[in-house]
């Protein structure tokens, strides 16, 4: 067997087979280990790698906050009231300028103007003006920073979706998650450094589809994927051991297993051994850490207040805004919600008042209960999705009911927590809120300002693939929106 598994050898392994063998040797007496011993709890930490981070983080842990779909800007955060005056007109050449358009209003006659029907208000000591559509959020705009010009490449949703957590529309390079679980790893042993919720939607929602790519490793090693804690049932399967099986009856199984394929990685160098020996170290973990994760019996009234009346209710998204804190707290890097159901081509009124009723109270939650636990500090929060709505109505209009289409070219994001000034807002759009007219914001510039946070230099933070340096935040120029730093 391990004379065929020879030929089954690529280039990259055969060249590597001294140095795997030596450091198969090497690799436990750095970690602390004996050649026959078990690793020290503390070494079975995932660490980040040599020289990361670059400088002092601001930012130990994310919470990602994805709303699947395109939230309207104009509905939530760009308040623009002179848009009354141009209901139902056709909207300027001068503003379109004749950007191309996506294939569901590309043959519509006219494009007549829809101002937003919700009422907006100022919140805080900044002054934000906020939709009525978003009541919660509007008392925590002093902690977090607006950004109204973020721009993107795709107007379609699955390469907007891979841009927006991956730096790119091309599948199968590295998520967000996956790249900070590569380059920071994790503070426990106990749980995944990266993982990803998807909670349940208001039902009449356009859902849109969630591919695995958008919380998958890419190129890099498969154990930093995010790994999906369900919405429904027990949160990981097979969580609990078969009937007659006991702990240590586990643990004396995977002991064997590991040594079978210590010697099939020996014999053949294939990375995805190692892998799959992680995996099933981190399984066995999690059956004794995930249980006491998602009871959240012993959360004060007070505290589940903050999130809501669902946030008991498991599968919710404020049940997973809860969770998000808890996964942090216990010392996951990042968690990354994906709650799907923003995209409202036909009555937006309606649709997008049920994702705010869904998701508002949840997200302020998190904010304040991350602040009065002193997590904040360090914990930095993205809220956004993969694109805005245009302020043109899809389909018929009326003051009441009106659609909106896809648009990339301006959107709001907003960030909080560690290294970001709370309070701000950058960038601005032009009356109609079609293209930004200051500060524009691309998605790697978002990026780049994630890793920033994280003491990571978005340039020097590359891995080799297919003969080419390969980065979160891609070839072209990015750059931390500074103006939003604390």
């Amino acid at each position: 067997m391990i004379h065929e598994a020879q030929f089954t050898l690529n280039r990259r392994q055969f060249f590597g087979q001294s140095g795997l063998r030596m450091g198969g040797i090497a690799m436990p007496l750095m970690l602390g280990q004996s050649l026959s011993g078990r690793a020290s709890a503390a070494s079975e930490v995932h660490p980040a790698l040599p020289g990361l981070p670059h400088a002092a983080a601001k930012a130990k842990a994310v919470i990602y906050l994805h709303m699947n779909g395109g939230p309207s800007q104009l509905d939530t955060w760009d308040y623009k009231p002179g848009l009354v005056e141009h209901f139902n007109k056709d909207l300027p050449d001068e503003i379109r300028k004749g950007q191309r358009l996506s294939t569901m209003t590309s043959g519509q006659k006219k494009f007549p103007v829809a101002p937003s029907k919700f009422k907006f208000t100022q919140h805080g000591q900044c002054g934000r003006w906020v939709s009525e559509l978003l009541p919660h959020t509007a008392k925590i705009v002093d902690d977090i920073a607006l950004i109204k010009t973020v721009n993107t490449n795709a107007i379609n949703h699955d390469p907007a979706c891979t841009f927006v957590m991956t730096g790119t529309e091309i599948p199968g390079r590295p998520s967000l998650g996956s790249w900070l679980s590569y380059g920071l790893g994790a503070e426990t042993s106990d749980l995944p450094s990266f993982v990803a919720l998807m909670p349940r939607y208001p039902s009449g929602s356009n859902g849109q589809a969630l591919y695995s790519r958008l919380w998958g490793p890419g190129f890099l090693p498969g154990r930093h994927s995010g790994v999906v804690l369900r919405s429904a049932g027990d949160p990981v399967l097979y969580i609990d051991n078969p009937p007659g099986v006991d702990r240590d009856d586990r643990r004396a199984m995977l002991d064997t297993l590991g040594e079978l394929n210590k010697k099939s990685f020996a014999a053949v160098g294939d990375p995805d051994i190692q892998t799959r020996i992680a995996q099933y170290e981190m399984a066995f973990r999690m059956q004794g850490s995930v249980p006491e994760l998602t009871d959240i019996s012993k959360e004060t009234k007070a505290t589940l207040d903050l999130y809501g009346p669902e946030a008991t209710n498991s599968g919710s998204f404020a049940s997973s805004a809860l969770l998000a804190r808890r996964l942090v707290e216990r010392g996951v890097r990042v968690v990354q919600i994906m709650h799907r159901g923003w995209d409202s081509h036909g009555n937006l009124p309606a649709e997008l008042g049920n994702q705010c009723r869904d998701t508002d109270q949840g997200c302020a939650g998190l904010i304040q209960d991350l602040k009065q636990r002193g997590m904040l500090d360090d914990t930095l929060v993205i809220w956004g999705g993969e694109f805005g709505r245009t302020v043109y109505s899809q389909g018929a209009l009326s003051r009441q009911k009106y659609g909106r289409d896809h648009h990339p070219r301006n959107f709001c994001m907003w960030m909080a927590g560690g290294g970001i000034k709370g309070g701000v807002v950058h960038g601005e759009t032009d009356d109609f809120s079609y293209s930004p007219v200051e500060n524009p914001v691309n998605v790697n510039d978002i990026n780049a300002t994630i890793l920033h946070c994280l003491g990571i230099n978005h340039e020097r933070f590359s891995v080799r693939h297919q003969g080419l340096n390969l980065r979160l935040t891609g070839v072209e120029d990015a750059h931390p929106v500074k103006q939003i730093l604390a």
